[in-house]
């Protein structure tokens, strides 16, 4: 008797008839109490570790196609570009720095927030190579960027 008393005064204001049958489909389910915990599951990502043996050529084409192939589009579009300039320029300690910023951390979102000055960098990623991020985010020419490079800068012979 109660509820029906509510529905009517809940379905007063509802002008379309449409809508009442929705609402009154919404306000005739019982209330069961909290939902129940859903267990979460971590799972360890191997730690990372610097590729040894590995010559400056390997690398720098390794860490274009890890600043390509991101968990989301915003770092991937943001690092291909900041490799697409600055990877062949690196020196070997750039390179090293660079690497790990972009391995190391387990999430994606942790570097964009750093890259764009949300959050601030911890100091194992600070550097001259999150410093140079940091400015190229800033984008001051106010270049367009909507998706990754092409890779057409990387075929030499058509130079």
């Amino acid at each position: 008797m109660l509820s029906t008393v509510i529905m009517r005064t809940l379905l007063r204001g509802v002008r379309s008839p449409p809508h009442s049958a929705v609402l009154v489909s919404v306000l005739s389910r019982s209330y069961r109490g909290d939902t129940p915990e859903v267990e979460q599951v971590a799972i360890p990502l191997p730690p990372w570790e610097e590729k040894q043996n590995e010559s400056l050529d390997i690398k720098r084409k390794r860490l274009l196609y890890e600043s390509r192939k991101r968990g989301m589009l915003e770092n991937c579009i943001l690092l291909s570009l900041f490799a697409k300039r600055y990877l062949e320029n690196m020196s070997a300690s750039q390179l090293r720095q660079y690497d790990r910023l972009i391995n190391e951390p387990s999430n994606d979102w942790d570097i964009y927030y750093w890259a764009t000055a949300v959050k601030p960098t911890p100091d194992v990623y600070q550097g001259e190579v999150m410093d140079l991020l940091k400015e190229f985010t800033k984008n001051r020419e106010m270049e367009q960027r909507l998706d990754a490079p092409n890779l057409e800068y990387l075929d030499k012979s058509s130079k």
